[in-house]
């Protein structure tokens, strides 16, 4: 529900579909179009071509991962593009790629790493994994930093940090960093780096 709102207020065209009545009522105050309609049966699932569709998310979740696997499973096999499935657990993880999701996410594992990390870093507004060992983090400035231009701080040999951006003002725009001008109190800095070199930043600085 919240992945079609967001979608949605992002001016993205949203067809929502769900066997339960409530929910798809709940949805067609948001979204292009919403069906009650049961993703697992094929006539019905045909109907909506999804071979025509940019994107399809098939995010059943822990009520029934046979549904989920059908669903991916028949999305597969009707030619969509590009299936993003739910997973709830490994197992669930491994045969949804074995009937071919493109992408496998699970939302709640991924937001319990994200909440630990704005736990430990509370400077940490959103972080997004790029790499192995390498993210793109969204941090509010260090006391420290106000009135220092990159160039003092000296982040990338310090620290091995990339400042790619900076989001500054109200109403908020983001642009390219100078590495002369000094930073300003009430800047967020858009940063290319390890999880330990945040860590070292915050504890430093």
């Amino acid at each position: 529900m919240s992945l079609a709102r967001t979608l949605s207020e992002k001016g993205v065209e949203v067809l929502a579909v769900d066997p339960k009545t409530n929910l798809v009522e709940e949805a067609s105050v948001f979204v292009t179009e919403a069906l009650v309609m049961d993703a697992t049966d094929e006539a019905e699932l045909a109907q909506l071509h999804p071979e025509k569709r940019d994107s399809v998310v098939c995010a059943i979740g822990d009520d029934s991962k046979e549904s989920s696997i059908i669903c991916t499973l028949l999305l597969r096999q009707m030619g969509a593009p590009f299936i993003v499935a739910r997973a709830n657990d490994k197992m669930h993880q491994r045969i949804l790629q074995l009937v071919g999701a493109h992408q496998i996410v699970n939302p709640e594992q991924e937001f319990g790493k994200r909440f630990a990390t704005r736990l430990i870093y509370r400077h940490a507004i959103a972080e997004t994994p790029i790499g192995e060992d390498l993210q793109l983090t969204e941090i509010h400035i260090q006391p420290a930093m106000v009135g220092k231009s990159l160039i003092d701080l000296a982040l990338p040999k310090r620290f091995g940090i990339m400042v790619a951006a900076i989001r500054r003002g109200s109403p908020t725009k983001i642009i390219q960093p100078s590495p002369t001008e000094p930073l300003q109190a009430d800047d967020q800095l858009m940063i290319v780096s390890s999880e330990a070199a945040i860590a070292n930043l915050i504890k430093e600085v």
